[in-house]
């Protein structure tokens, strides 16, 4: 089977993780990718995500600062339809093969460029290796968050519900220390790595409408930003009903529970009735009376919550505590609950489920012999994706790639129209059938990008869409509030669908099925339809569980190795994870590949992916051996403060420095700096005094900075390039949010409006398909729909068809 980038040239001038990464995810799905690597090797060759991320791909080895390489990648550049590079700003400049060289001999390139902070701000020239940037813009305190919760501290408010002495630290996520927290996994560099994917995705389309090529632009800054959608959040009105939660406070339990045999398990959102009912007896009941709906059921969302938490969070450690791991998760499958065993790296990458389901994949490295590393992460149903065998050795291909180059004409340059034009998916309608955030995050980035985002809400919604984690998920869409199990509910439905050009959800897909809004039935009335569906898991027997952010970083060994738990720490489920959002950008990158192909061949398809698949991308660093066995790799500290003397957390006299030295230069001049004990190097100096030594002997360091993000929405750079975006909100006022995570220079992005209200657009729907103003109160008195603010016929109890 065909992939859907097919015939697409690739050039990968990146190192890191980001940009090797997005050439891995383009490679398997069809398009060519030849790696130019530099004659002085690359900075980060050692690292074993490389044996993963450069899969797939040609080696070749190239001087660029050689007139006769220069000439011969030119003429590759010119007949390349990708260019990945990850530069520092100003070098490509300098070397000649910046955009503007590039669309002078190739107006149809998508030019992509990984920066450390973005080209043009006032960061750009900083070392951007992961931790520093983590820390630089506060992301190392965003992993277990702040004790009053990300909506106060955004706002510079105390916690007033509880006192961190009432909750006992052993209940908690992260190090039994104060300060931020360095985690296995390169948060900055996979934001990066998906915005830069959804960007090509994006302006390849684009390319198919336009016949022009364009710029691509992130940052490994913006990649930060986008783990933290969700908790950098700015508003005038915090105490608006409903908004404010527990869930990012550092001081609240997050549902994590050792077992009987040692290991842990995750309940989220912890299930009080479920744990002690099911724990009663001498043997675990799988199936206890869950139908009762009273206290303890769970936890509910408001910040008083963490009073009750701090009361059954002992007795359910208890509860847990009687039954081994693998006797929890299967009584959990059988109650249909969100719990997943914390599980090691290595036997998620030898699970079965996930093997079958081809999200993970064995390939036979040159050097390790078989490996399994992630597999296909993303689908459309004419185009499967396939692993096309494991990384090149360095320069394996070099001949081969310059013999090509040597045989293809001399570049030309052709005139270049770089006047900006409209939104990449101005024009298509979307509609979003998604729940929580997995899904609706996905259409919030088709948004974005010009699409008409109409979201089908269910007539209660409004309690969900009140609280600031719904918020980071639904600004620029409309919304219908619909009862679709009332048939003239479904008719609308039906209308909506006509006009379409995309349906995405997360729903079950066996609840789609039985409201007649599967993939099967629409796409015989709707040939055209792009249908994506996004799960919890894999394809398999877990596919019908609930799935969420944190069964996937439970399953994909994320909280396993971010909390350093081979090493004696305790699973953290970081508070800016990339599993719901994760997946929303596969998602996003699904669909445009797929509108992308419906151009040339008028047919919709189906697209897949979920949260687990996401998550697996998020652990690629790692790789193991087909019988579970490890392959040697970096391991984080119990305290959670890094990798080696070189690359880690300090504690100064008067805040945290982080230290990456990671050039042989670099580390003998820390050495030398600090002797033989770095720790009380640190501790006998103020920051700002280790930063001067550390600057001036070459050893690239930051402030972990606890206060970065209270500038972040005051930085008029950001908010100009649309990195942050503001709009007035009914309920909380002014509110500030992260904006766009990549730029594109020919079809730029654009913020549509604020986070959408529960059924304040049905009315206006309706009259686009006819309905009058009669037609409209019918349908509010039938309960069929809701609008807001509510008709006059409007029912305002339960609808019998709830």
């Amino acid at each position: 089977m065909a992939g859907v980038l097919d015939g697409l040239k690739v050039l990968d001038l990146s190192w890191g993780v980001a940009g090797p990464m997005t050439a891995m995810l383009l490679a398997d799905h069809g398009a060519e990718v030849t790696r130019i690597e530099r004659p002085q090797g690359d900075p980060f060759g050692q690292l074993l995500g490389y044996k993963v991320w450069n899969r797939g791909k040609r080696s070749a080895v190239f001087d660029l600062k050689d007139v006769d390489d220069h000439a011969l990648f030119l003429k590759l550049a010119a007949n390349a339809d990708v260019l990945i590079e990850s530069f520092a700003p100003g070098v490509t400049k300098r070397l000649g093969i910046d955009h503007e060289a590039l669309a002078a001999i190739n107006p149809r390139l998508i030019y992509c460029s990984i920066t450390a902070y973005g080209e043009g701000t006032p960061d750009q020239d900083r070392k951007g290796y992961d931790a520093l940037v983590a820390a630089r813009v506060g992301l190392q305190y965003e992993q277990r968050g702040h004790p009053e919760g990300a909506v106060w501290h955004m706002t510079g408010r105390e916690n007033p519900f509880i006192d961190a002495a009432e909750i006992d630290p052993e209940w908690l996520q992260g190090a039994n220390r104060e300060g931020p927290l360095f985690v296995a996994s390169p948060w900055p560099s996979l934001g990066a790595f998906f915005s830069a994917s959804t960007g090509i995705a994006a302006a390849l389309f684009a390319r198919t409408r336009t016949g022009r090529g364009q710029k691509v632009s992130t940052s490994l800054q913006q990649g930060a930003m986008a783990c933290a959608s969700g908790v950098w959040q700015r508003m005038e009105e915090p105490d608006a009903p409903g908004f404010n939660t527990w869930i990012l406070s550092s001081k609240s339990p997050k549902g994590h529970f050792r077992c009987k045999d040692g290991r842990w398990v995750h309940n989220w959102v912890p299930n009080p009735r479920f744990i002690l009912s099911a724990s009663a007896g001498e043997t675990l009941n799988a199936t206890p009376d869950l139908t009762v709906q009273n206290d303890p059921d769970r936890f509910g969302i408001g910040p008083e919550e963490l009073l009750v938490m701090a009361h059954y969070q002992p007795l359910l450690q208890d509860a847990i505590a009687k039954f081994s791991a693998a006797e929890w998760v299967e009584a959990a499958r059988i109650a249909e609950m969100t719990m997943q065993e914390c599980r090691p790296l290595e036997e998620s990458l030898t699970d079965p489920l996930l093997i079958d389901d081809r999200c993970v994949t064995t390939v036979n490295d040159p050097d390790l012999g078989p490996i399994n590393q992630v597999g296909i992460t993303y689908r459309l149903s004419n185009s499967q994706g396939e692993v096309k065998g494991p990384a090149h050795a360095r320069g394996a291909d070099t001949k081969a790639v310059k013999d090509e180059a040597a045989a293809l004409p001399d570049p030309v340059r052709q005139p270049v129209d770089t006047t900006p034009g409209d939104p990449p998916l101005k024009g298509i309608r979307v509609l979003d059938l998604g729940l929580a955030i997995a899904g609706p995050f996905g259409c919030q980035l088709l948004a974005d990008l010009g699409a008409e985002v109409i979201k089908i809400n269910a007539l209660w919604d409004t309690y969900w869409h009140r609280n600031h984690i719904a918020y980071m998920a639904n600004r620029g869409k409309s919304s219908i509030a619909l009862m679709l199990k009332h048939p003239k509910a479904m008719a609308i439905l039906k209308d909506l669908i006509a006009s379409a050009d995309v349906v995405q959800h997360n729903m079950r897909y066996d609840a789609a099925q039985r409201l007649g809004l599967d993939y099967e039935t629409l796409s015989k009335e709707f040939p055209r339809l792009i249908y994506c569906h996004t799960r919890g898991f894999e394809k398999g027997p877990r596919m019908g569980l609930p799935g969420n952010d944190q069964t996937g970083a439970c399953l994909s060994g994320i909280q396993h190795e971010d909390g350093a738990v081979a090493a004696g720490g305790r699973p953290i489920w970081s508070l800016t994870s990339l599993g719901d959002t994760g997946n929303g950008f596969l998602s996003a990158i699904g669909i445009l590949n797929a509108l992308m192909e419906r151009e040339k061949t008028g047919r919709g398809q189906f697209v897949d992916t979920s949260i687990v698949n996401a998550c697996l991308l998020n652990t690629s660093y790692a790789v193991a051996k087909p019988d579970g066995a490890a392959v040697p790799r970096l391991r984080l500290d119990k305290d959670q403060t890094g990798y080696s003397a070189h690359y880690r957390l300090y504690q100064a006299a008067d805040g945290w420095v982080q230290v990456a030295a990671i050039t042989d230069a670099e580390k003998q001049a820390f050495d030398g700096l600090a002797g033989g004990d770095p720790v009380a190097f640190f501790a006998g100096r103020a920051v700002a005094d280790a930063l001067a030594a550390l600057a001036a002997a070459g050893v690239p360091a930051e402030l972990s900075d606890d206060t970065a993000s209270l500038r972040l929405f005051d930085d008029p750079v950001l908010r100009q390039r649309k990195w942050t975006t503001d709009y007035h909100d009914p309920a909380v006022g002014k509110l500030e949010q992260i904006g766009l995570t990549y730029e594109l220079s020919g079809t730029p992005g654009v913020i549509q409006g604020p986070p959408l209200i529960v059924g304040r657009d049905t009315a206006k729907i309706l009259e686009t398909l006819g309905y009058d103003d009669a037609g409209i109160d019918a349908l509010a008195a039938e309960g069929a729909i809701a609008c807001d603010p509510p008709r006059a016929t409007q029912q305002q109890m339960r609808s019998p068809w709830q």
